[in-house]
């Protein structure tokens, strides 16, 4: 990963870092902050590439005016309209009154409802394989459409061979701010939260991307990325396909008074000592809910341990059940640890939700408790391990 986020002498770095957001899109916890990426190439004309969050707009003006120094912009890129990269555009269209909006037909309709006004008077509307030439810099327009909104346009710049690619490839955290967990973490959390559902259109886009010669990846959150880009290329082509990253498993469990997470903490220390090289554990009502979709991504395997409630089953399991719906979870093997005192409905509720689901192979094993484990339990949760160590 390079730190840097200039990429060149003549592709600049204009973007902000927000420290004051605490939940990104209203949902996703942002312990690190944010980042707001754009850049300013410089060639016979001048492009900047998006704008940044409402708030920051007269920093990243700043920014620009710097990197620009002292000539005109001719053109204002936008990527993506989500309003995180496009609050700013008006500011930035009265201080460059020359300025010409590049983007698509989709981001147009999307910024007269936004903003009141499409700039009819002052934009240039481009499509997939369009062309906008600055000199010896050339962008060839990329339409990656629900990646993860409509109207969302990558772009490769030929001579530097960098790809400006919107969301794709981005992640939480500032960039100013040291990831301790590295890139993927929070990149894998980002992936699977915003973008996950829409993996078939992930993938058309790197169909695409596969015929060009990338060097560098500009994404609209996160550090720019140069070194190793194989590495972040096939970790997309596995996310978007919806293929585990890792083997292991993956253990999420409710618990009201504590006995199914007994079980869930007693079956995580038996896979260990059995020689489960990964198994990571959750508790779904107290743990960050995006985090836990995540790592349920990221393993072969996912253990669901929870209680019968109201008839079905408690509500936080069923919440994390249809965030993995909605990412059209597949690919997996699923186990369930039930607790049903007088009315055993986990398995049941559990099987009936994945039931329109592609590739999910349940346990044959399945571990039965009633109100708390007692010694019979012990031959069905050695029965689980091995089903899972050695399936």
């Amino acid at each position: 990963m390079e730190n840097n986020m200039t990429v060149s002498e003549n592709i600049l770095y204009a973007g902000v870092n927000d420290h004051e957001v605490d939940l990104f899109e209203g949902q996703y916890d942002v312990p690190l902050g944010m980042a707001y990426n754009s850049f300013v190439i410089l060639d016979d004309k001048t492009a900047v590439t998006d704008t940044v969050s409402a708030g920051f707009e007269e920093e990243w003006l700043s920014n620009v005016e710097a990197d620009l120094g002292g000539r005109k912009a001719d053109y204002l890129i936008i990527h993506h309209m989500e309003p995180d990269h496009s609050s700013s555009i008006s500011f930035f269209m009265e201080k460059y009154p020359e300025a010409v909006i590049v983007s698509s037909a989709k981001a147009f309709d999307m910024m007269q409802n936004f903003y009141g006004t499409a700039y009819e008077d002052r934009r240039l509307v481009i499509k997939d394989g369009d062309v906008l030439e600055l000199g010896t810099h050339k962008l060839t327009f990329i339409a990656a459409p629900m990646v993860h909104w409509p109207e969302v346009h990558m772009s490769y710049e030929s001579s530097e061979k960098v790809l400006f690619s919107a969301d794709g490839f981005g992640k939480f955290g500032a960039n100013d701010v040291e990831d301790p967990e590295g890139w993927a973490c929070e990149a894998r959390r980002y992936y699977f939260g915003i973008v996950g559902k829409f993996g078939p259109q992930v993938q058309k886009v790197l169909s695409k991307a596969s015929a060009l010669d990338i060097q560098t990846i500009c994404p609209l959150h996160g550090p720019v990325l140069k070194d190793d880009l194989g590495y972040y290329l096939n970790i997309y082509n596995t996310w978007s396909s919806y293929q585990p990253e890792d083997k292991g498993v993956y253990i999420a469990y409710t618990s009201v008074y504590g006995h199914t997470k007994a079980a869930a903490e007693k079956l995580a220390e038996m896979l260990e000592k059995a020689g489960c090289e990964k198994v990571s554990i959750a508790d779904l009502a107290r743990d960050d809910v995006p985090e836990a979709v995540e790592d349920a991504f990221r393993y072969d395997t996912l253990v669901l341990a929870t209680t019968t409630y109201n008839g079905g089953i408690f509500p936080f399991m069923k919440d994390f059940i249809n965030e993995l719906l909605e990412r059209n979870y597949q690919n997996r093997r699923i186990a369930v640890i039930e607790n049903g005192s007088w009315a055993a409905m986990p398995e049941k509720v559990i099987k009936k939700m994945f039931e329109a689901s592609k590739n999910i192979t349940f346990a044959e094993n399945t571990v039965h408790i009633k109100s708390a484990l007692r010694p019979e339990n012990d031959a069905e949760m050695e029965a689980l391990v091995k089903e899972l160590i050695h399936a």
